[in-house]
């Protein structure tokens, strides 16, 4: 009807992640096994774009994920810190350094120096492509190739070493390196936004935007720029072993004191006395396709054989519940559930952790024995 109408953009792509676990298992509030912002933003205070990074690096986008903590500190340590920030730093403090914190004049590029001014054009281009399919984490990965092929450049031109025989071609150096110190501040910024100020802060540029990164002339000769100071901080051991401890003290605590679901209001005898539930046992059992919950189960419950579809297979395997004697209910009323029909349910008690266990018999009783 809307599209018929003819004046409303419909969406031509909707895209959709799968389940993103915390430490191995399921992200849970009401269980207390999560990070709470607020207490993520006083734990690690002016480190906000540390955990944008870890999430869309680890973005769910087509399979499920988990963040842990050991991994969050590794690429804060391993990648942001030791690779962008390390870059942005030594570029800033060599310009410092050698010019006074103005952008020098450069001179003959070589071919190394246009391979890495080429970078600077393909990174913005792949950045965009993989955000305009909305993949975030391919984007990233793009965005962050800047800065390591940054960091090559500059390890491998040695302007340190450089700066005694040849303080010319340093000049040429540290101009094509604040050439990509200026792209990566806009860049960075759809998923590092505090970073990418902070970038342009330290080179004094502002009111700029999108259109500008790719340019291989972002900053002109003279332009002065400002004293750094470390873009990202290292994240000790202890601090993460701290969130580990937190994270599994709360859960502890919270499965102490998981709420009881409240009573259901009353029926009478003759109201339960409608209900026939039977002891059975699995003969078969397969997950139902293109579901994650269901599974099509073969029941013997000593009127009959017959099919029930349950919700148990996100917590057990078709064949870990053969031969399992399960309460049944035989007289419930025949639904279609994908495109099974399912004749009476099972009886399953969730536990506070919310998996479900069978309600069983604690020894082998006969098929069709009635429970009362």
């Amino acid at each position: 009807m809307l599209k018929a109408h003819g004046d409303y953009i419909l969406p031509e792509n909707v895209p959709a992640n799968e389940f993103l676990n915390l430490e191995g298992d399921k992200i849970s509030t009401s269980r207390n096994w999560a990070v709470w912002l607020h207490e993520y933003l006083v734990d690690f205070v002016d480190q906000q774009d540390a955990l944008r990074y870890v999430l869309t690096a680890n973005a769910p986008e087509t399979k499920d994920n988990d963040f842990a903590w050991k991994d969050f500190q590794a690429r804060n340590n391993n990648e942001l810190l030791a690779i962008l920030g390390n870059f942005v730093n030594r570029v800033l403090v060599l310009t410092s350094k050698y010019y006074g914190g103005k952008v020098p004049k450069p001179n003959k590029l070589l071919e190394v120096d246009k391979a890495i001014l080429d970078e600077i054009v393909n990174s913005k281009k792949q950045v965009e492509a993989q955000l305009d399919v909305f993949r975030f984490r391919d984007a990233l990965k793009e965005a962050m190739n800047l800065a390591r092929a940054g960091n090559k450049y500059l390890t491998d031109t040695e302007p340190w070493k450089m700066v005694k025989v040849d303080p010319e071609r340093v000049k040429t150096i540290m101009y094509v390196c604040l050439q990509v110190t200026a792209n990566l501040s806009v860049i960075c910024e759809p998923f590092l936004p505090f970073t990418a100020k902070k970038i342009r802060d330290f080179l004094g540029i502002h009111d700029i935007s999108w259109k500008d990164a790719g340019k291989i002339s972002f900053l002109s000769e003279g332009h002065a720029t400002f004293e750094p100071s470390l873009l990202f901080r290292k994240i000790e051991d202890a601090e993460i072993q701290a969130q580990v401890d937190k994270l599994h003290k709360t859960k502890e605590e919270s499965s102490k004191t998981a709420s009881v679901t409240p009573q259901k209001e009353e029926v009478t005898f003759d109201d339960f006395g409608k209900m026939d539930i039977r002891v059975g046992t699995i003969l078969e059992a397969e997950k139902v396709a293109n579901t994650t919950k269901l599974m099509k189960l073969k029941i013997d419950t000593g009127i009959d054989q017959r099919t029930v579809v349950s919700g148990i297979a996100e917590y057990y395997k078709p064949d870990e519940v053969i031969g399992k004697q399960v309460c049944i209910l035989v007289n419930l009323k025949p639904r279609p559930l994908k495109g099974i029909e399912s004749k009476g349910m099972i009886l399953m008690a969730q536990q506070s952790d919310g998996k479900l266990v069978f309600v069983s018999p604690t020894i082998i009783t006969n098929n069709g024995a009635e429970v009362r």
